[in-house]
């Protein structure tokens, strides 16, 4: 399927190295991910399904994934950090998405670890916010837990994931689905990261490549070390 043939509009667009580039996830645990892989037990050879379906088809007989994708993989990935059982992430996938309805749940529900297994939030606890355990289908609660999971991402009214401020939210660098395909660019002028740096790298001066782009230097400094530590 061509891009044409499919709506890009508020779901951002990145192949798999770009996802890999943004999350510091390797490729090939990404396509494990998305696509599934088989595996053999003596001879018997077995299939791994996807943890959850791509918001994108195939294009041009490359996988692509969109912006829920992108924040599914840095969840994964930081459930395995804190130490959480691959066969319990999988488990909580696959009730979270059964309970709140939902391809990408890691990504529209704000979600904690105690690095044991995970926790779904509820705000509609009178006092305190009450905690689902999704693998063992039991309540904690939430004062034992502390919050690691949500940094640089913004919600809207209705914890739906709608962008990542990659270097937290008082730095202008955002990756948006409904502005430039969810590449990451300046918020205030739009432009993308990897455009600024190239531009400075080309000729070490932020004065210079700020009046070329009307921005400001502050925006090229930040695009500069934004795209430096992706690089590192």
């Amino acid at each position: 399927m061509s891009p044409s043939n499919y709506s890009m509009i508020g779901v951002g667009i990145y192949t798999v190295p770009e996802a890999s580039r943004l999350t510091g996830v390797s490729a090939a645990r990404i396509r494990r991910w998305i696509a599934g892989y088989d595996y053999k037990v003596g001879q018997e050879t077995h299939g791994s399904n996807p943890v959850w379906p791509s918001q994108l088809p195939v294009i041009d007989d490359r996988a692509a994934l969109g912006f829920l994708d992108l924040m599914e993989i840095r969840f994964v990935d930081a459930f395995r950090r804190h130490g959480v059982s691959w066969k319990k992430i999988r488990l909580a996938a696959k009730r979270a998405g059964e309970l709140f309805r939902q391809s990408h749940p890691f990504s529209t529900r704000r979600f904690q670890t105690d690095g044991r297994t995970i926790f779904a939030e509820f705000t509609d606890a009178p006092k305190e916010q009450a905690l689902l355990d999704l693998v063992k289908s039991q309540y904690a609660f939430k004062n034992f837990i502390s919050p690691s999971l949500v940094a640089g991402l913004e919600y809207s009214d209705l914890d739906d994931l709608i962008r990542w401020w990659p270097l937290g939210e008082g730095h202008p660098v955002v990756l948006d689905p409904n502005r430039g395909f969810g590449q990451p660019i300046i918020s205030e002028f739009g432009v993308p990261t990897a455009i600024l740096a190239n531009a400075y790298n080309i000729e070490k001066s932020y004065e210079k490549v700020a009046n070329w782009y009307e921005v400001n230097r502050r925006a090229v400094r930040e695009a500069v070390v934004f795209e430096r530590n992706l690089a590192a």
